[in-house]
């Protein structure tokens, strides 16, 4: 019987111990799940012959090693700065590792130590990252094989609410964790290149600069820029392109509204308000704008930001940005954190919503001497709040490479991402059998 070692039982682990349990009987699988909460393992289990739920400090190499030492695939779904730890263990040990996230510097300098102890390590094999690179590289590669120039690649991924569960005037709920949300493109300009020139859109400005994105039967999508994609030219042997953008999507509108906070202060993390447990949603907006001893918050707001804008004041009064009936309640708190609990009062998920994932790129590139837009588009909406969109678009790939690492149908070693054919093949094709799937249409340019 071989040993499925899975660290950590939350929401995006949902979908791939699912895979691995229904799969485990005909491929004589054991599937133990860690986490420190044992309920939270035993319900993701749900009673299964072949899965373990146990509890241990995943972060503590005396407690994970033995558990490590008997698995032939570990599966960590720890916070992304943990998985250099697991991975040194699994060199040392030779086991393999599948991770889906991004490769830091410390992870790909294991790559030759892996190499070495015969194991692969499979990063970036979520959704963004993962299937954003799978599908990306398909017709990347195709494009290469029919000879063709490529001049242009942008990709766009959003997490959002799905359609028939969109219902407030942000069109938006969080499916995914409100932090990264609220500090969303943080952390230095967004920068890309777009005709051979470098472009660099400051944090202050990014919610200003979007592009337009239409899916057929689901409407039309703004695009802000993520931080960095530049780095991505050579994840896809790119280095020479003239024009390379990612970015995030969300429903029209919800940009300008959100680029209020941006300017206000209210996103910012990097201090901490006096007395911030008293502030009320009134007083913490109060706290940004100027003093007006005969104004009222509405109309200074009104004055330096929505103007005539009443669908984006409407925004904010739904929101109930202006209720100075209680306090937040956090101390010691940055403005970030108090607008996070502010949000996520108000853009929580209901019991029956559902979630949706939706994917997009869109390639300019020379075939057979025509100038030719290719856009390949996916969207998928979740099942339940156990097994969302985002649970299935990040745990299905990763659980599909285990089961090709360890039916020995993937042989490789070394750090690696997803963008070769005998990765990404056989894993896009199975991820149709659940829905995930991508349509394409190809026009020439006139």
């Amino acid at each position: 019987m071989q040993t499925i070692l899975v660290l950590g039982a939350g929401l995006s682990s949902s979908s791939l111990i699912r895979y691995f349990l229904n799969n485990s009987i005909e491929n004589n699988w054991q599937v133990r799940v860690v986490d420190q909460d044992i309920d939270l393992a035993k319900r993701k289990i749900d009673g299964h012959p072949n899965g373990v739920a146990l509890s241990f400090n995943a972060l503590d190499p005396v407690e994970r090693r033995p558990e490590i030492e008997k698995a032939d695939l570990v599966v960590s779904m720890l916070p992304a700065r943990f998985h250099v730890d697991v991975a040194k263990d699994c060199v040392e040990l030779k086991t393999n590792l599948i991770t889906p996230s991004y490769v830091s510097a410390d992870m790909k300098s294991l790559d030759a130590e892996a190499k070495s102890a015969g194991i692969v390590i499979m990063n970036e094999i979520g959704v963004d990252p993962g299937i954003d690179h799978m599908s990306a590289s398909k017709i990347l590669d195709d494009i290469k094989a029919k000879g063709g120039k490529l001049h242009s690649f942008k990709s766009f991924c959003g997490g959002l609410i799905a359609p028939e569960n969109d219902n407030n005037p942000w069109n938006y709920k969080f499916t995914w964790n409100p932090r990264n949300v609220v500090v969303a493109g943080q952390g230095g300009a967004a920068c890309f290149i777009e005709e051979n020139q470098y472009k660099y859109i400051p944090y202050t400005q990014v919610f200003q600069r979007l592009d337009e994105v239409e899916i057929p039967g689901y409407g039309k999508f703004e695009g802000y820029a993520n931080r960095d994609s530049l780095s991505y030219r050579t994840v896809y042997g790119l280095d020479e392109i003239p024009t390379i953008y990612r970015g995030t999507l969300r429903r029209v509108g919800f940009c300008k509204a959100w680029n209020v906070f941006v300017q206000l202060g209210m996103t910012d993390d990097s201090y901490k308000l006096e007395r911030s447990e008293l502030l009320t949603p009134r007083t913490f907006l109060n706290a940004f704008l100027p003093y007006k001893v005969v104004d009222t918050v509405e109309n200074k707001l009104r004055r330096y930001f929505t103007f005539d804008d009443e669908e984006l004041f409407q925004k904010m009064e739904w929101l109930g940005i202006f209720d100075d009936s209680e306090p937040i309640g956090i101390p010691n708190a940055s403005p970030a954190q108090l607008l996070e609990k502010m949000l996520v009062d108000k853009w929580k998920l209901s019991p029956n919503d559902k979630d949706m994932l939706v994917m997009y790129h869109e390639f300019v590139a020379e075939l057979d001497g025509k100038n030719t837009r290719i856009v390949s588009s996916m969207v998928n909406i979740g099942e339940n709040q156990v097994y969302t969109s985002m649970s299935n678009t990040v745990g299905l790939p990763v659980a599909i490479c285990g089961k090709m690492i360890l039916n020995g149908s993937l042989r490789m070693s070394g750090v690696h991402i997803p963008v070769m054919p005998e990765v990404y093949v056989p894993i896009l094709n199975e991820l149709e059998s659940f829905g995930i799937r991508f349509t394409e249409t190809e026009s020439v340019i006139q």
